[in-house]
């Protein structure tokens, strides 16, 4: 993996830490190092900026997915300021994943997000 594809790859780990974190603290510290200060995070159902914000997006899917997390499919592309990478929000127990999608992440000079512009591809009905 060449040091370009790092900073891709620690920068999405970052971000599924963050959505993966249950507890408050924990969410309120992943946030804050994955995102920049003045990040959003923009999807169908979702459009927010900064930590507290974004945190409270990630809480409430918490709660309407309790037992769930979110894993990385496939690979992550990137180029300049810019990665892709599909997922799935998996329910731990059984494997099930109802929810899938897509996101682009822009990065800033310190390699946080600046910005999420999530796609959804699969959702219940």
């Amino acid at each position: 993996m060449s040091a370009s594809n790092d900073r891709y790859e620690s920068a999405v780990a970052r971000y599924f830490e963050a959505w993966n974190a249950a507890e408050p603290d924990a969410l309120a510290k992943t946030v804050a190092a994955a995102w920049a200060p003045d990040g959003d995070y923009t999807d169908p159902l979702a459009e927010v900026r900064g930590h507290e914000q974004i945190a409270a997006v990630i809480a409430a899917v918490h709660e309407q997915f309790p037992g769930f997390a979110f894993h990385l499919t496939g690979t992550i592309d990137g180029h300049h300021d810019t990665a892709r990478f599909g997922w799935e929000l998996v329910h731990e127990a059984d494997g099930s994943a109802p929810v899938a999608g897509f996101d682009v992440i822009t990065l800033d000079g310190e390699d946080r997000i600046r910005s999420v512009h999530g796609f959804l591809d699969r959702v219940p009905a």
